[in-house]
């Protein structure tokens, strides 16, 4: 649930930090279990949450639950056809498809998702879905870049060793220890941010700051030897042993012995690693079936919360999305318990394809709880699908995404001894007060997180920039306003002052599923996830239903686009609806807004919606202009913001401006390559 990036310290000296270990915690479960490779002990959720979310959605674009045989069958002939693909799309005589996954909906259209290569190189950032019908035509393509693939020098001009250098120095900057590369720098095209350019991907072993395995991926130019991007291959995070009570485990017999492995659930395993810090450990196995007695101190308690934990995941993506394990193919993961020593983490790590729990803070902790099983084993459904770069705005629907669904699987579970709930890691006392890790009706509670996007959320650590996506989930799922859920108060606030109405989480948790599984891709931003879950929304429930509408209310919420309404439900509003040319890499333009009829300054809430169509938004610097020529940016330019048009909502404190008088709305494009315009702006005074 929490990585660890340049800007991690141990828990003990600071705790806000982005990817940091936990604070001490109470670690208290009573965990007997039972005999019997069984079923989940409650089935009842599943079907609540199946029926919700299919009510007055359209039946044909609810997702076919695949077997395991059918979806190698999908896959066979999405490979056998991918020549054709590429030619149908209009890619280069170098690039070739790479068939990564397949989803079916039950009017018979599927969505594969691919990746690239150029002149056999991969491709970082060229992944793409494309949608097709039953009949086989083509209905739509979602790519993770717009540039065209083409051109790209494929000799590098800086040696190999030199990228292995630099990449080994940032790790050991990051806070690492016990760098080095994992193996030798391969050969590239980065794509993630717009223009193809050939590099270098070196991979950097070792181990993190608090003793988290690394593996920085670090892309250097290989024509300047330049730095490109970095990210952390391992997903981490923190959590709590639940009380979950007595649960029913799948367990195998094994001559005269019981072991965990929950051959139901395609043979997830859970090991102890007995304080070693590598290799797989040793499967747990017992002559009675009965693991844990509730207490730390047990080993076997560790290990039989984390495989509840993982059963509850597994039968949660099965059961209510369709999905049979997390990469849809229905091979089981494993867990590791009692990693290290005194280790407050947990970890994802799609290499092993395995779940990894620390003991705590004097190994008396065990971070095996429910949440963080949903959590952590999301990362690996996100891997295995929309794969978001773990780093800047993606990076934090990345995290966003875990947080969403293991705040899913918790309800899920319905377990009395602990109440769904929108709380992150609610039973850990890592403040000193009871408050929890994160909070989704209100993130920036927790210190650090975001409420609202705005253009820098991307330079905050991923468990911070999560915060507008984790609201805005809230906010589908409830709606605004205070209310009690479960014995839980919650008081849910919007960027723009006005009220949203929820759906259900049921729904939201659908709605965000299809987007991931189906709209978003590697660089997937902000703006991208609203228009990816708003044609998943209209795909299953339709563009003038209900929940379209809440969606795109939801994404108004927290400064993402503009309301169903045009940005309507109170206030009074002033708008430019004339079309404004954006010249390529040339000089500012501006569109003008006459306000008229108020009194005194202007609001500390000022809501400024911006519609610009654009080829590559990340090429855009946005600014509002008050009438005595004071400028607020809304935007920065940025590489990394690798998607097209600006759709959003911003708000701005202008109560130093008098509100009467002429405001503008000021839009520069500052690289070449693309083009665009001003399609209508607004300002609403609430």
């Amino acid at each position: 649930m929490r990585s660890s990036d340049t800007s991690h310290r141990s828990a003990s000296r600071k705790r806000a930090t982005a990817y940091g270990a936990l604070a001490a915690a109470t670690a208290l479960l009573a965990g007997a279990v039972q005999a019997g490779a069984t079923a989940s002990a409650d089935v009842q959720p599943a079907a609540a949450a199946a029926k919700a979310v299919a009510k007055g959605a359209d039946p044909g674009a609810l997702p076919v639950k695949l077997s395991p045989a059918k979806r190698a069958e999908l896959l066979r002939e999405a490979n056998s056809t991918k020549a054709d693909t590429a030619k149908n799309l209009g890619l280069g005589a170098k690039e070739k498809l790479v068939v990564r996954d397949v989803l079916q909906d039950r009017d018979g259209t599927t969505h594969t998702r691919y990746e690239r290569t150029y002149d056999g190189l991969p491709v970082l950032g060229g992944d793409m879905v494309v949608d097709t019908a039953k009949s086989g035509k083509t209905e739509g393509v979602t790519r993770a870049a717009k540039s065209a693939l083409k051109g790209v020098a494929t000799t590098a001009a800086v040696k190999p060793a030199t990228a292995e250098r630099q990449a080994v120095k940032a790790a050991a900057a990051d806070g690492s220890k016990k760098t080095g590369a994992d193996r030798a720098p391969r050969k590239v095209v980065w794509m993630a941010q717009g223009k193809p350019t050939l590099a270098y991907e070196t991979v950097v072993g070792g181990l993190q700051e608090d003793g988290t395995p690394n593996q920085l991926h670090v892309v250097t130019d290989a024509a300047t030897g330049k730095k490109l991007y970095e990210w952390q291959g391992i997903e981490n995070g923190t959590g709590n042993t639940q009380y979950s009570g007595t649960v029913t485990l799948g367990t195998a017999l094994s001559g005269s012995s019981y072991t965990l492995n929950d051959t139901g659930r395609g043979g997830h395993k859970t090991y102890n690693l007995n304080h070693g810090s590598s290799g797989t450990g040793t499967l747990y196995s017992g002559a009675d079936d009965v693991w844990g007695n509730g207490s730390a101190s047990n080993t076997e308690t560790a290990a039989a919360d984390a495989h509840y934990g993982a059963a509850e995941t597994w039968d949660f993506y099965k059961n209510v999305m369709g999905r049979s394990g997390i990469r849809g193919d229905g091979v089981a993961a494993y867990s590791r318990v009692h990693y290290g020593n005194a280790y407050v983490n947990a970890f994802w790590d799609d290499s092993c394809f395995c779940m990894t729990y620390g003991d705590g803070s004097g190994n008396l902790k065990p971070l095996t709880s429910l949440d963080v099983a949903g959590h952590e084993m999301t990362h690996g459904v996100t891997a295995a699908t929309a794969g978001l770069n773990y780093s800047g705005e993606s990076g934090g629907l990345n995290e966003a995404t875990s947080d969403i669904f293991g705040t899913s699987v918790e309800f899920y579970a319905n377990n009395a001894s602990d109440p769904g709930d929108y709380l992150i890691g609610e039973k850990i006392d890592i403040n000193g007060d009871g408050s929890p890790l994160r909070y989704m009706d209100k993130p920036s509670k927790d210190g650090g997180s975001a409420d609202s996007w705005y253009s820098g959320v991307g330079n905050l650590d991923v468990h911070y920039s999560s915060g507008p996506a984790n609201h805005f989930f809230y906010l589908l799922s409830e709606g605004s306003g205070a209310k009690v859920i479960n014995g839980v108060s919650y008081n849910s606030p919007t960027a723009d002052g006005l009220p949203v109405t929820g759906i259900g989480r049921d729904k939201a948790a659908a709605i965000w599923y299809r987007a991931l599984t189906t709209k978003f891709t590697s660089t997937t931003n902000y703006a991208a996830a609203r228009t990816g879950t708003l044609a998943a929304a209209g795909e299953l429930y339709g563009t003038t239903s209900a929940e379209y509408k809440a969606v795109q209310d939801a994404w108004a919420g927290i400064a993402v686009g503009a309301r169903s309404g045009g940005g309507g439900g109170g206030g009074t509003s002033f708008e430019n609806t004339t079309d404004v040319a954006i010249p390529d890499a040339g000089a500012a333009v501006t569109s003008s807004i006459a306000v008229t009829g108020r009194t005194g300054n202007a609001p500390s809430n000022l809501s400024v919606a911006v519609d610009i169509v654009h080829t590559w938004r990340g090429d855009l610097v946005i600014d509002l202009v008050a009438p005595d020529g004071s400028t607020y940016r809304l935007k920065n330019s940025s590489g990394s913001d690798s998607a097209d048009n600006v759709n959003a909502t911003y708000t701005v404190n202008a109560s130093s401006e008098v509100a009467n008088g002429t405001w503008k709305l000021k839009v520069q494009d500052v690289a070449a390559q693309d083009t665009g315009y001003i399609n209508s702006w607004k300002l609403t005074f609430p």
